[in-house]
C-alpha cells in the first residue's frame, strides 16, 4: 500500500514541489501513525523549500510540514493501544507532515477536543505554543508594552492575543498594509505600525517586550525601539537572517541594559508542551483565543500555498487537507 506525500524535488521556489507517492508508514517504538485530517503550511517550511537550510542536512526527497492532525490508526512498540481511533494533533519534527499518514513520538501527540476541528488544531498546535513561550520567555509582566514585528503570520497572531490576554497596556505589531492592521486590531492590537516600525500615531516611542517573528537584515534597528531594561526575543526568522554585526547597534546603546534572545520550542520540556498545548485548544474552544485561517487547500495544491506565502498575501495559517 502507497500514501501520497509531497516531497522537495528541488530547492529554491514552490514548482520544485511534487507529489510522490510512499511506502505506508510503519510505526517504530515509541511512535504512532496518524491519519492526517490537516496539515499546517509553516514558515519553516517556506526555508526550508528555499534552500536556505540547506546547511542543516536537508537535501532532495525531504517533505515539509512540522504538524498534522488526524485520527492515530496504528501505535509502535511501548506505545497505549489505546491511542488508536483517538483524534490528536501531532509535532512531526523538521518534516514529514505533508503526507496522507505522518508518523510522530507518542511524547509529540496531544488528544484533541471532541469541538476542535483538524484546521484549528493546526493553526494553534505550534504557534500558540511558540508565543507562549517566547512571551514567557521575555518576562512579559502586566502593564508593560510590547512590540509583535511580523504580526501577519500564525505566531504573530497569537502573539497578539495572548500578550492581550496578559494584560499587557499596549500591544502594537508591525504590518504590510492597513486592512492587516485593522484585522490585528480586532484580535487586540492598539497600534498598527508599518513594516519598518513606523507610523502608528500615539504608540509608544519605545516598548518594554519585542517579539520579533522576521529577524532579517533590518532586526538591528528594531533595538533603537527598546525602552531601558527591554528584552527582545527573536521566535522566527522568516526574513532569514540578521547582518552578523547585529549587535552592535545594542552595544552603542549599552547604558539601556536592554537584552536580546533566541527562542526555540525544542528548548522546552515535551510534557510542558503538551500541557499548555492541552490547555490552549481548550481555551479556543472556549473561545477565549480565536483561530485565523487564511484557506485551506488540498494537500496536492502544496506548491500553490508556497507561493501564496512567497507573494506575501497569506493573514493568518494556510492549511492542506490530504
Amino acid at each position: 500500500m502507497t500514501v501520497k506525500a509531497i516531497a522537495i524535488q528541488t530547492f529554491g521556489g514552490p514548482e520544485g514541489l511534487a507529489v510522490i507517492d510512499l511506502p505506508a508508514p510503519v510505526p517504530a517504538a515509541g511512535q504512532v501513525v496518524i491519519a492526517t485530517e490537516a496539515v499546517g503550511v509553516g514558515g519553516a517550511d517556506a526555508l526550508i523549500r528555499s534552500g536556505a537550510l540547506a546547511a542543516y542536512g536537508f537535501g532532495p526527497g525531504h517533505i515539509p510540514g512540522g504538524e498534522v492532525a488526524g485520527t492515530v490508526t496504528a501505535v509502535g512498540d511501548g506505545v497505549d493501544a489505546s491511542w488508536i481511533g483517538r483524534r490528536v494533533w501531532a509535532f512531526t519534527g523538521s518534516g514529514g507532515g505533508y503526507v496522507e499518514q505522518a508518523r510522530a513520538r507518542v511524547m509529540d501527540i496531544v488528544p484533541l477536543p471532541p469541538a476542535l476541528s483538524a484546521t484549528d488544531a493546526v493553526t494553534l498546535g505550534s504557534s500558540a505554543a511558540v508565543a507562549h513561550f517566547g512571551l514567557r520567555h521575555a518576562r512579559l509582566a502586566p502593564g508593560e508594552t510590547v512590540l509583535v514585528r511580523g504580526a501577519a503570520g500564525s505566531i504573530g497572531i497569537m502573539t497578539v492575543q495572548l500578550a492581550v490576554r496578559a494584560g499587557a497596556s499596549a500591544v502594537a505589531v508591525t504590518t504590510s498594509s492597513a486592512a492587516r492592521g485593522e484585522q490585528l486590531r480586532r484580535l487586540g492590537a492598539t497600534h498598527v505600525l508599518d513594516r519598518a516600525g513606523g507610523g502608528g500615531e500615539g504608540a509608544p516611542a519605545t516598548f518594554d517586550v519585542i517579539i520579533d517573528v522576521v529577524a532579517g537584515p533590518d532586526l538591528s534597528a528594531f533595538f533603537d525601539r527598546l525602552a531601558p531594561n527591554g528584552r527582545m526575543v527573536a521566535v522566527g526568522a522568516v526574513g532569514g537572517r540578521p547582518p552578523a554585526d547585529f549587535g552592535t547597534r545594542m552595544m552603542a546603546a549599552f547604558q539601556k541594559s536592554m537584552s536580546f534572545a533566541t527562542f526555540s520550542a525544542a528548548t522546552v520540556a515535551p510534557e510542558e508542551l503538551r500541557a499548555v498545548r492541552a490547555e490552549q485548544f481548550a481555551a479556543a474552544v472556549r473561545g477565549e483565543i480565536e483561530t485565523v485561517v487564511h484557506d485551506v487547500l488540498p494537500l496536492h495544491e502544496a506548491a500553490r500555498a508556497h507561493r501564496r506565502m512567497d507573494d506575501g498575501e497569506v493573514f493568518g495559517r494556510l492549511v492542506l487537507t490530504p
